[in-house]
């Protein structure tokens, strides 16, 4: 474990409030920047998975990008999404992310066609070489249907390609041999988004996490770090132990009615909803909006949390 890397901390990956209407919430997503911020989070990721990036226009991304960027006004830095399917796309989103005042993007593998390890390593590549900010890679197998292998990783940042990870793959063999070799890359940043074992990674290594969790519950994860950092394994523990509690919300979804996204996701935007930070717990076509039922399921979860609802 580490703190000489430029992005440590709890860095989450911000959502996207939607109106009732369907559009961009504004409002809503200035107060979720206002209350990660007042989490004591130390960056924030926009246009993650969380944020609905693969159902946002291009435009609605550069509203996102706006706005989040300008909520934050420069108190923490700001990561962006550019999730695309090709290298060209990718560019296409990192250049403009950077344009409105990105600190740093992020980019996953290419997707939905089928790509060699060494195209993938192209790929990177050529989209550091494309903007003037610095690039993290985010491995997420699940949606991109490929693993990022651990010795390209680190290949990448001895090159000056990559100044990151995000590892989202639940791979935790993978994730601590990517740690282990990061120890010989001052300010590579080795950032796990597996919410539930965060205190395992870091005691692995992890320089932070990025858990989709702490937009409901940033104060928790920020303990969380803090505990680690200072080597108090007890009380990162039972600070985990909680929040693995919390994240039962998103088994609130009824069976068979939602994707595991909307059910994720719909849960962290409903605890949102109930905790008063936005207004709305609508998600994007095709997905659903969590109904009565379940938004007191969660309800129920978050007074077992111990958080406060508006």
């Amino acid at each position: 474990m580490t703190t000489s890397t430029t992005y440590s901390g709890v860095i989450p990956p911000v959502v996207t409030p939607l109106t009732a209407d369907g559009e961009l919430d504004t409002a809503s997503l200035e107060r979720v920047v206002g209350h990660l911020l007042d989490g004591g989070v130390s960056g924030l990721f926009a246009l993650g998975s969380s944020g609905e990036t693969a159902y946002l226009t291009p435009a609605e991304q550069d509203e996102v990008i706006k706005v989040i960027t300008s909520a934050a006004a420069g108190r923490v830095p700001v990561l962006v999404g550019a999730i695309e399917t090709t290298t060209n796309r990718a560019i296409e989103r990192a250049r403009a992310a950077a344009g409105l005042g990105a600190d740093a993007v992020v980019a996953t593998a290419p997707f939905y066609t089928r790509t060699h390890p060494t195209e993938i390593d192209r790929h990177f590549r050529d989209i550091a070489a494309a903007v003037d900010v610095p690039l993290l890679a985010y491995d997420v197998p699940v949606c991109v249907h490929s693993k990022l292998d651990p010795e390209m990783l680190l290949a990448l940042a001895a090159d000056g390609v990559l100044a990151g990870v995000k590892d989202s793959s639940g791979d935790d063999g993978a994730f601590r041999r990517l740690a282990i070799g990061a120890r010989a890359l001052p300010g590579f940043s080795v950032l796990t988004g597996h919410e539930l074992v965060v205190d395992a990674m870091m005691l692995s290594g992890a320089d932070g996490s990025v858990p989709g969790l702490g937009n409901v519950d940033p104060h928790g994860y920020v303990r969380l770090h803090e505990a680690a950092l200072r080597g108090d394994w007890a009380a990162a523990t039972a600070e985990q132990d909680r929040l693995v509690g919390l994240f039962d919300i998103v088994g609130a979804a009824a069976p068979g009615t939602a994707s595991a996204t909307a059910a994720g996701l719909g849960a962290f935007k409903t605890a949102l909803m109930l905790r008063g930070v936005i207004a709305t717990n609508v998600m994007s076509p095709p997905m659903r909006r969590l109904d009565a039922a379940e938004t007191s399921a969660i309800a129920a979860h978050l007074d077992r949390a111990g958080l406060s609802r508006a």
